[in-house]
């Protein structure tokens, strides 16, 4: 997989033709095969599941906020959530021997720790069955699309179909246009992703995760909204993620586009 913003997610792609081979088998010397983690049977390694029906780590009484990255496959989900875990944007290809990959990472919120469990998930329509596992006991959501393919962009009200379908009614959503590193290739504009975020009543911004721009303030952002309601202080007069996401962008603009 390349963490490039071009991403195309091969990490998730099926093993169809490949049914002998076992989770955690080296994918290293199976670099030709793609993973088994969208297997028509697949299901995922004990601790991953062991992971997903806890709300706290064995070794913390911290709450553990379950945030995914949902999106069409390429749409750069795994490059945003490097650029946020490591602070650097990595060209060049990794392997990974589970499809549905997670990390945690501790932040800070008005001197508070909040741990975030962020869980990268595939993008394409033959594992949608496995993603939506994942969605029952998520906290957070990350939608993301491609300012420069419409068709990811398009595909947002089928994601948001699923997300009202299987996610929890209260979970926290955030619509994201990333690689908006404002090149000639945009398609979709900036006034395109507010309108479709002010329909859905959801939280809205651009993100690049080549230049980091708004990177850290999505998750961070989300860990504001997660610790509120987490503390019992959530009161919708005091604390908007539109409206934080909104001052906080106000503060620090996107450059210049071409387009």
């Amino acid at each position: 997989m390349t963490t490039e913003d071009s991403m195309d997610d091969d990490v998730f792609e099926a093993l169809e033709d490949n049914p002998h081979l076992k989770v955690g088998e080296d994918t290293h010397q199976l670099k030709n095969t793609p993973s088994p983690t969208g297997y028509r049977d697949y299901k995922p390694p004990a601790e991953v599941l062991k992971l997903c029906e806890s709300d706290t780590i064995e070794d913390s009484n911290q709450t553990v906020h379950k945030t995914i990255l949902l999106g069409d496959s390429g749409v750069g989900k795994t490059s945003l959530l490097v650029k946020f875990d490591t602070g650097k944007f990595q060209p060049g290809n990794f392997s990974a021997t589970v499809g549905i990959g997670f990390t945690n990472k501790v932040v800070t919120v008005d001197n508070s720790r909040v741990k975030l469990q962020i869980w990268d998930t595939a993008g394409q329509e033959r594992f949608r069955s496995v993603t939506h596992a994942y969605y029952r006991d998520a906290h957070a959501l990350l939608l993301l699309y491609d300012v420069t393919n419409k068709t990811s962009y398009d595909n947002i009200r089928a994601w948001l179909g699923e997300i009202r379908e299987y996610a929890q009614d209260d979970v926290v959503i955030m619509l994201i246009g990333n690689k908006s590193d404002c090149g000639p290739d945009r398609i979709v504009r900036r006034e395109d992703g507010e309108r479709l975020a002010r329909e859905y009543n959801v939280a809205f911004m651009e993100t690049s995760a080549k230049s980091g721009l708004n990177v850290e303030l999505a998750f961070m952002a989300i860990a504001r909204e997660l610790k509120l309601r987490q503390s019992g202080q959530k009161d919708s007069n005091k604390f908007s993620v539109q409206d934080y996401v909104r001052e906080e962008t106000q503060k620090t603009p996107c450059p210049p586009c071409s387009t």
